[in-house]
């Protein structure tokens, strides 16, 4: 994949802009903190080898621990990914050849790609997930809802956000491997890229030791906040030690910053070249919703200032992350502000202030 050449160092005026800018992008999670509306907010931001950390209110360091949620996708996929790279599978196979009872309504003609590029046909969520999480179900009763959910259209037709999409390649990677998803994406993700501060579940992270998200403005699939969804929302024990590999994982701002540089410079240890290119590029045909394995792509995640070689992904827990090969930049937003809290959501104010400035 070609990239547009980034001169390696920022200037003294690209810095002075961006000094100014990250004042104004702490000003918001700051305001937002003293506003009552942000219990916690953690800001990575690297451009050209300058770095900068900042963390707000109940987030005491840069390595505070923020529940993920859907920035978990891409890190699973990238799991999933080290599978083919031994090839165990490969993009166009039919998921019923892996998954062998995935059959019957269109099934057949679904392949791996459409499972991390979101045209599967499968839903987001399961009609049955609310009452699946309630009655606090494992994986696996989450992997056989998603076998034999109906489809909502032809595999390959049209764009539909899938996080049952997600769920089953990975339950194909689990099968390949012989291993859990949450074993396989530490082995892949978290300990090659030296991120001492994520687990896909708690894994080694106490309960208290991450911020709390705030489920009084979750989304109606993690309670809405019910009260009655307190042992089963975002802040359970429960959810948390899930691991869902559509959104289960943890980390600091620093180390979502570690996975994304693992794209824009990929250490030897890491995934292979060839594999890194594939993940952050379009999959999708024209018309329909550009998507990497995993990754959102472009404007959708970055912003209406990024270039079309962005690529990221944002959170329903109020996290977003990008990274810009083109002028080597990385942002990472974490928040415990649910995004359909408030529009726009601080997240997106920090995300455009900051890529306004450099890019």
């Amino acid at each position: 994949m070609q990239f547009g050449i980034a001169s390696p160092v920022a200037t003294a005026t690209e810095m002075l802009q961006l000094e100014l800018d990250l004042d104004a992008a702490a000003r918001v999670l700051r305001d937002g903190v003293s506003s009552g509306s942000v219990n916690a907010a953690s800001l990575y931001v690297s451009h050209r080898g300058q770095n900068h950390s900042l963390a707000f209110g109940d987030a005491e360091s840069p390595d505070a621990v923020f529940l993920l949620a859907s920035i978990t996708k891409p890190m699973a996929v990238a799991a999933v990914m080290s599978l083919a790279e031994l090839g165990l599978f490969k993009l166009d196979d039919r998921v019923c050849d892996l998954i062998p009872e995935f059959t019957g309504d269109g099934r057949e003609e679904m392949t791996m790609r459409n499972l991390m590029t979101h045209v599967s046909g499968l839903p987001d969520q399961l009609p049955s997930n609310l009452q699946l999480r309630a009655g606090q179900a494992d994986l696996g009763q989450f992997i056989q809802g998603a076998i034999r959910t109906p489809l909502l259209f032809q595999p390959g037709a049209r764009y539909h956000y899938s996080s049952m999409g997600i769920l089953l390649a990975c339950e194909v990677a689990q099968r390949l491997s012989q291993k859990t998803i949450a074993e396989l994406v530490h082995e892949v993700v978290f300990g090659p890229l030296q991120m001492q501060h994520s687990a896909l579940g708690l894994g080694a992270l106490e309960l208290d030791s991450v911020m709390p998200c705030q489920v009084e403005s979750a989304a109606a699939e993690a309670g809405a906040g019910d009260p009655a969804s307190k042992s089963w929302d975002w802040n359970s024990q429960y959810w948390r030690k899930l691991g869902s590999p559509w959104g289960g994982a943890h980390g600091s701002a620093v180390d979502v910053a570690k996975f994304l540089r693992g794209f824009s410079h990929p250490p030897g240890r890491f995934l292979k070249p060839g594999t890194v290119a594939e993940m952050i590029r379009n999959h999708n045909p024209q018309g329909i919703r550009r998507r990497g394995l995993g990754f959102d792509l472009g404007r959708s995640v970055g912003g209406p200032h990024v270039s079309e070689h962005v690529f990221g992904h944002g959170g329903s827990t109020g996290t977003l992350c990008w990274a810009d090969p083109d002028n080597d930049t990385v942002v990472v937003v974490l928040t415990t502000l649910p995004v359909i809290a408030m529009r726009p959501h601080p997240r997106e104010a920090v995300s455009d202030l900051i890529a306004s400035s450099i890019c």
